[in-house]
């Protein structure tokens, strides 16, 4: 219905309101139509304007976009437009993936997978994002274009030339986003664009300053009348690698390199000379350009006077062109590691890489090398050091093909018990659909039943998992070296073909997350079971940071992440983005900044700063989903009022925390807990690192009624979109403003 305020209701035909729509300009005589464009809206009778609504379904799409629509900010009213995939493709309840705009440095439009990033469109050229560029080129009497970066609004959107064209853009439920057009014969939808379509699609496949080229071939082929490399796979020694690195640099770890594992990336060769002013730049034509969240923009200069500014500061890496109509113009200069490159044959653009004068001299006289002797000695190396390095890569998988037994030694002699394949296959019915319990970033997960009727766990890498060698070696590392009640205990691992499994115990209960958010599980979660479950957390995480055999941040702690066994005990799992700290470290930064939005802290999802601290603000999110049983959909992706520790903080402050409780307890709980463990929850998600707790005194506070509790300040991220209204007594606060968008952050006094 409608109401005389302009509001649209959804009800029960009586009293009950089960959703309604915010009015923000007041209506005088409202009136709700439906556009011809697909726009549902309120509007004034009254004003004339035929683009003046008081609301608007477009401002608020689900898994599609269509001409019209923008994806992307109000950066006046800090509303963000973005994609969420449906979780099957017969049940629209928000799944993993999401579409969105992201404003870091250039905007690009990323896909996001939970906690991993998925694939991007990287910056807008000029005329469409530079990964689409031939896509572009080829539609251009269909469609049109349009990016809108200023201090109102930062959006893209597509229209038609037609209007009789019908097209949309979907993110599926596996996490693809889809163009089509519908076709008046045959009547079908065509789809004729998607990403991630290719092997080099997926987020930073070779690693810093790696580049990906998306004709590469694999060593390792099938012969005829076969599906799998390893038994009836041939071995080529000509097979080109997808990744090399950029001229001037080299693989971090030749061994990697020569059997095909590049996520660690390359380093220069001769490091750059600033001070002497002696560096240069080479030219990579048709690049897609590297990852431009660390970037900084320009639009206004030239490009020679972009490459002037890049040589007078000493930590720029390189430069390109903002906008590639014409001769180019604007700037786009990077100060960190590049990531994420790849080459393009039919698209990108020209990226100058800052070089050594040395390097920058051995590609100059390489390239005027000439004559047909240099050339047969130059391809005889070329393919002798090829011929080596994929005889010792075929060596080492015929090796690991043959390699039986029951263990595997690890650095330290620990022994971590190897399955065979068969055994694997068998347990779970040949990985079966009606055994599969879930899948994640990783892949999916399977029961099974082995030795005797042992249930267990098996977490198979997909093949076209982001997550990959490196997040399975730290996950088999840290697991099988830690012991504790609230952590998941891994059993062993299978490593034949190319395979790569882990083998857990079964947690029949699955996660946490399964119960706290569904309407009907959820009743199962009394309140002594949700503070089981937070003590049990909490002694984990203790355990982690302090007590184990190593310092270790988990850096993904989330409900998803936090499994129940038969007794609904807590055991915290997925262990693939862990890092170890040394005796005497307490923080570190990175720029591959992983994790899941709305778990992560403020200095971690900013800075790329991660210590302790940052598993404890994780921690404290957990808490205030379990007291509330909602999902905290995280300010970056989401609307202001859907922030859980905004609404927390505003009901501590006001004296009416209870009100916070999750309505499925029936007010069947001990009030003095519920607050005690509401206010831990808010100390740990405190702005500042330096003023939350560790996780030995959030033990202590949630185990002892006579403990002191210090008074909470302000959450991370509360009202960053606005000035806020008071700061830690601890910190001092910066404020810097990104296309009109205030970010507040916190500096720990020194």
């Amino acid at each position: 219905m409608l109401t005389s305020n302009g509001s649209l209701l959804v009800t029960d035909g009586n009293s009950k309101v089960f959703w309604s729509s915010p009015s923000a300009v007041a209506v005088g005589k409202p009136v709700a139509q439906l556009l011809d464009g697909g726009n549902f809206v309120v509007r004034d009778s009254q004003i004339t304007d035929s683009n003046s609504f008081a609301w608007q379904s477009f401002d608020h799409p689900t898994d599609t976009l269509i001409p019209g629509m923008k994806l992307g900010w109000n950066l006046t009213s800090g509303l963000n437009r973005n994609l969420t995939a449906w979780s099957s493709s017969t049940d629209p309840s928000p799944g993993n993936y999401t579409l969105a705009l992201d404003l870091r440095g250039d905007p690009q439009v990323m896909l996001w997978n939970g906690h991993s990033l998925r694939w991007r469109s990287g910056p807008w050229t000029g005329l469409q994002f530079s990964s689409n560029l031939p896509v572009t080129l080829t539609y251009t009497g269909i469609f049109s274009y349009h990016f809108v970066n200023n201090k109102e609004e930062v959006y893209y959107s597509t229209g038609v030339v037609n209007n009789s064209t019908i097209t949309r853009l979907v993110v599926n439920p596996q996490g693809v986003a889809e163009r089509y057009i519908w076709l008046d014969e045959p009547r079908v939808w065509n789809r004729f664009w998607y990403n991630p379509s290719g092997p080099c699609d997926g987020y930073d496949a070779c690693g810093p300053y790696g580049s990906c080229d998306p004709k590469g071939s694999p060593m390792c082929s099938c012969l005829q009348g076969f599906d799998a490399c390893g038994p009836y796979g041939s071995c080529d020694p000509k097979g080109s690698p997808m990744c090399s690195c950029l001229q001037g640099f080299e693989p971090k770890s030749p061994v990697n390199w020569a059997v095909r594992y590049t996520s660690d990336g390359c380093v220069r060769k001769t490091k750059l000379d600033c001070r002497n002013g002696t560096d240069g730049f080479v030219t990579i034509p048709r690049t897609l350009l590297p990852d431009t969240v660390n970037a900084t923009v320009n639009r206004t200069m030239s490009l020679d006077e972009c490459q002037a500014a890049c040589l007078r500061n000493c930590s720029c890496t390189g430069f390109s062109s903002a906008d590639i109509r014409g001769s180019g113009s604007g700037c786009i200069m990077w100060s960190m590691d590049l990531m994420d490159i790849a080459s393009s044959s039919d698209g990108g653009q020209d990226f100058y890489l800052r070089l050594a004068a040395e390097d920058i001299g051995l590609i100059s006289s390489q390239s005027h090398k000439s004559g047909d002797a240099t050339l047969a000695v130059s391809l005889s190396v070329v393919l002798g050091v090829i011929s080596i390095l994929a005889s010792v890569a075929c060596y080492a998988w015929r090796k690991l093909k043959r390699t039986r037994g029951n263990a595997f030694v690890k650095e330290d002699d620990m022994e971590l018990p190897l399955f065979e394949l068969v055994e694997i296959e068998a347990a779970t019915n040949n990985f079966s659909n009606e055994n599969k319990l879930g899948e994640g970033g990783f892949g999916p997960v399977y029961k099974g039943n082995i030795r005797e009727g042992q249930e267990i766990a098996v977490k198979r890498l997909s093949k076209t998992s982001l997550q990959g060698l490196d997040e399975l070696k730290t996950e088999v590392m840290l697991v099988a070296k830690l012991q504790h009640r609230n952590l998941v205990r891994l059993l062993g691992c299978c490593l034949e073909a190319d395979e790569r499994i882990l083998i857990y115990e079964f947690m029949p209960n699955k996660s946490l997350d399964t119960f706290l958010f569904d309407e009907e599980k959820v009743l199962l979660l009394d309140w002594a079971t949700r503070h089981h479950i937070i003590l049990g957390i909490a002694r984990g995480l203790l355990y982690l940071h302090r007590d184990s055999r190593f310092r270790i941040i988990h850096r993904d702690l989330k409900a998803g992440n936090v499994l129940l066994d038969k007794d609904m005990n807590p055991k915290i799992s997925d262990f693939g983005l862990a890092r170890i700290f040394g005796g005497d470290e307490t923080k570190t930064k990175t720029s591959r900044v992983v994790g899941t939005y709305g778990y992560m802290s403020p200095e971690y999802a900013l800075n790329g700063i991660f210590s302790v601290k940052s598993d404890v603000f994780s921690f404290g999110v957990l808490v205030l989903e379990i007291i509330s049983g909602k999902r905290n959909r995280g300010v970056y992706l989401s609307e202001a009022e859907e922030y859980l520790l905004g609404k927390a903080w505003a009901l501590w402050k006001e004296g009416s925390g209870l009100q916070l409780v999750d309505k499925s307890l029936n007010d069947l709980f001990l009030r003095n807990e519920v607050l005690r463990c509401m206010k831990v929850g808010l100390l740990c998600v405190q702005d500042c690192p330096e003023d939350r707790p560790t996780m030995s005194s959030v033990v202590s506070m949630l185990g002892s009624d006579y403990t002191f509790l210090p008074e909470p300040e302000r959450p991370g991220f509360l009202a960053r979109l606005k000035s806020p209204e008071g700061s830690s007594s601890s910190m001092q606060e910066n404020s810097t403003s990104i296309n009109g968008v205030t970010i507040t952050m916190c500096i720990a006094r020194e």
